[in-house]
Order: structure tokens, then C-alpha cells, then sequence
């Protein structure tokens, strides 16, 4: 099963809101502990960005498939990425990776203004005929090669990388703003999460945990 547009769910019951709940729940007791992430995972239904046939499945914490041979990642990693950005009112962040659509829509409800790239033509264009996303202000959407960015839009104030780079893309580094923060995974079978902060003559980075995460990839794919 992976995501189909046409056919994302209109309704948000109490059953999907109380499956949220005991899913922020069980990211407290994984150790989020940002209450604006946790309030950020609580209202964006995530439900809405799965197969229809996933619904009852798409509060547990867990990855599930979509197009493109892609994944919308787990819960706490979505909630531990946006931890680590420490995301404020108003700031531009890029986004490489735009896959489902979901980490997106955590960031915007978080109030960040969300520049996100999408190398798959296919998820590219079912995100534009995604109603839900639609509905958030602030994100804008783009089809092309995550390893170059956008720096027509940059600086930004924040960068999250939702696949594992071999490296730390330098282009990356050079459209965030001085003080800037990158979350990305980095490595092949051995993934790292790392935070990076842009200081003046370069930066500084921190292995925060392990990840797993479908590789980056140069280029766009038709």
C-alpha cells in the first residue's frame, strides 16, 4: 500500500484523535519532550497521508511504504528531527525531501515557513493535489535534486534532511544562515544523525543517535 491523494480520508474522528494521543504519549516516554512537538503531532492527522487501508495502522510508530519506492518515517522520528531543530515562529526552513508530505505539515503547524524539495516526480505531483496540505499556510513546494537545495530562497534559518546523505551536502552548509541549524542523517548501512551548526567560518557537528532512512540520491527522477 502507499499514498494515493485521491483517496486521503476527509474525517478526523475521535478514534484518530484518541490514537494520537496514546501515540504522543508513547513519544513522551521515548524521551520528546518538546511540548509544542508533541501539541505539533497531536493535531496533524496522520492518518490522512497513509492508504485508506493503513487508517487504523497509521498511529502506531512505525514506518510504512508510499510511491516511489519511499517511506513517511516513523512517528519519533518526525518528532525527534523536529526536537532537534528547535523550530520558532516564522523561520524559513528547507526541507529535502518532501516524501509524504506529513514531517512537512509538522513543521508548518509548528509555525515555520517550509521550503521543501522533492526529487520523485510522482510524490512531487501527488503532494500538489494533496487537499490537506492545502489547508496549512506555509509550505511551498519544488521538484529537483536535494543535494543542490534552493538558493534562490536561502538563506535559511533551519535545514531538515528527511533521507541518509553520504556526506554533509556543502551546499546545504552554504544556503543556511550563520548559526543555522541542519538535521541530517548521513551514512549507507551505518547511519548517523547529526546536527549541524553554520558558524562563520564553517561549523560544528553533533552525532545525536543512530538513523535509517532510505538513501539520498543526486538528480530528480521522472
Amino acid at each position: 500500500m502507499y499514498l494515493c491523494p485521491m483517496q486521503e480520508p476527509l474525517l478526523d474522528t475521535y478514534l484518530h484523535k484518541g490514537l494520537r494521543q496514546k501515540l504522543v504519549d508513547e513519544l513522551r516516554t521515548l524521551g520528546i519532550s518538546n511540548e509544542t512537538v508533541l501539541n505539533a503531532i497531536n493535531t496533524v492527522p496522520r492518518h490522512f497521508f497513509l492508504d485508506t487501508a493503513l487508517e487504523r495502522l497509521a498511529y502506531e510508530n512505525r514506518a510504512f511504504p508510499i510511491a516511489a519506492g519511499q517511506t513517511i518515517s516513523h512517528p519519533y522520528t518526525v518528532a525527534l528531527q523536529s526536537q532537534l531543530l528547535a523550530i520558532k515562529p516564522y523561520e524559513k526552513v528547507l526541507e529535502v525531501g518532501t516524501g509524504s508530505g506529513y514531517q512537512a505539515a509538522v513543521l508548518a503547524v509548528l509555525g515555520a515557513k517550509v521550503f521543501s524539495i522533492e526529487r520523485q516526480h510522482e510524490l512531487y505531483k501527488q503532494m500538489n493535489n494533496f487537499a490537506y496540505l492545502k489547508t496549512l499556510n506555509g509550505i511551498k513546494r519544488f521538484y529537483g535534486d536535494g543535494f543542490e537545495g534552493l538558493p534562490s530562497f536561502a538563506p535559511f534559518d533551519k535545514v531538515i534532511v528527511t533521507a541518509a546523505a553520504p556526506y554533509v551536502p556543502e551546499k546545504l552548509i552554504q544556503q543556511l544562515k550563520p548559526g543555522g541549524i541542519m538535521i541530517i542523517p548521513v551514512g549507507d548501512e551505518e547511519q548517523q544523525m547529526k546536527k549541524i551548526i553554520k558558524t562563520e567560518n564553517g561549523y560544528t557537528e553533533e552525532i545525536v543517535g543512530k538513523a535509517h532512512f532510505v538513501p539520498m540520491l543526486t538528480g530528480k527522477q521522472r
